[in-house]
């Protein structure tokens, strides 16, 4: 059983909302504003594209060659981050592990999209968070692995 003291539920809540903001981002905008999200610290430790990235700067070009890609090949997606099962522990005051579900859909095209679309992938997530001198939480570490993945 999870206990937590009111100012460490207040941290899992920051901490979710800080997530829920990182999975907005790549909603709304591809990943493409990431920086002004403010959701990364500037040491973030990043698997995305297969491989490690190291520092906010390499995670947002990530996202920007990304684009390109994806416009050059016919069209960026419109995705969808669903985020559920939050399993948080603090492992020092300002230092957190996160684990979570994530379900995936993304789909070329204008919505809203009529007819079947299933989920593109579901992942267990596994980030780090850090708390700033400020009081801000921000993900520090980015991991996944796919369960399920959409032929």
């Amino acid at each position: 059983m999870a206990r937590f003291s009111a100012g460490e539920a207040a941290d899992v809540l920051a901490i979710q909302q800080v997530i829920n903001v990182w999975g907005d981002e790549l909603d709304q905008n591809s990943g493409l504003k990431m920086r002004q999200a403010d959701v990364l610290t500037p040491d973030c430790h990043y698997y995305v594209g297969g491989e490690w990235r190291d520092g906010i700067g390499t995670v947002c070009q990530f996202y920007v060659d990304r684009m390109e890609r994806l416009t050059a090949a016919g069209g960026a997606p419109v995705m969808r981050h669903i985020h559920s099962n939050y399993r948080i522990s603090f492992t020092a005051a300002d230092h957190a592990e996160v684990g979570f579900l994530l379900l995936f859909f993304a789909k070329v095209g204008d919505p809203p999209f009529v007819g079947y679309c299933d989920p593109l992938a579901v992942a267990d997530v596994r980030m780090e968070c850090r708390r700033d001198a400020e009081g801000h939480w921000r993900i520090s570490r980015f991991d996944s692995g796919q369960i399920f993945q959409r032929g």
